[in-house]
């Protein structure tokens, strides 16, 4: 049986190390950029380079931009008294996505993890201890993810901001839209109850 040409396996295995792609959508997509036009590949290429180059962390909340401070944080619309606390910049996405949110936002840049040596001198804490001085920050809202690391991050940061002048809440964690009773895990059930709340 026929191998592929070097250039071509070099090309899967650096496909593979991205996100959502295994060896196979790695090698699909391999072989499509070799069979398509030149022109076309190095518009690829030029659009990656740019990309990475022209986009990086916001140096107050750390979202992705183009252009210092991020949009957010320049937006005087914004609610300044909220920050919403996220693991990554895409979660600022998928919030932003929701319509309902209009305060400003802050990057933890992971999660605590002992097992894998993340501790909290790991993220970005101190940076917000900084923004409590300078902004009028009156609440934090934790939206971390609802698994043990995230779990143990949220306790964290909320013992940490204890007795400071700032509110400490969580998003409410329960059922998606759509999805019935049966498809729900007993942790994401008992915190849909947990965060039950009041009609009218």
């Amino acid at each position: 049986m026929a191998s592929l040409p070097e250039p071509i396996t070099s090309l899967v295995a650096a496909l593979s190390k991205l996100p959502g792609i295994g060896p196979r959508s790695a090698e699909r997509i391999s072989l499509h950029l070799v069979q398509t036009e030149l022109s076309s590949v190095k518009d690829l290429a030029r659009v990656l380079i740019e990309a990475r180059e022209r986009v990086s962390h916001c140096s107050i909340c750390g979202a992705l931009t183009e252009r210092q401070p991020c949009g957010i944080c320049s937006d005087a619309r914004r609610d300044s008294s909220l920050i919403c606390l996220v693991e990554r910049p895409v979660d600022i996405i998928s919030i932003e996505k929701s319509g309902t949110y209009r305060g400003k936002f802050h990057v933890l840049g992971g999660k605590i993890s002992p097992l894998n040596g993340v501790g909290p001198e790991d993220l970005r804490i101190a940076d917000l201890e900084k923004r409590l001085s300078n902004e009028p920050i009156q609440e934090i809202i934790i939206a971390l993810p609802s698994d043990v690391e995230g779990d143990a991050t949220s306790f964290y940061m909320a013992k940490l901001f204890l007795g400071k002048a700032v509110k400490v809440t969580r998003i409410a964690h329960g059922l998606p839209v759509g999805s019935g009773l049966e498809f729900a895990d007993e942790l994401t059930l008992s915190r849909a109850i947990e965060g039950r709340q009041t009609f009218g």
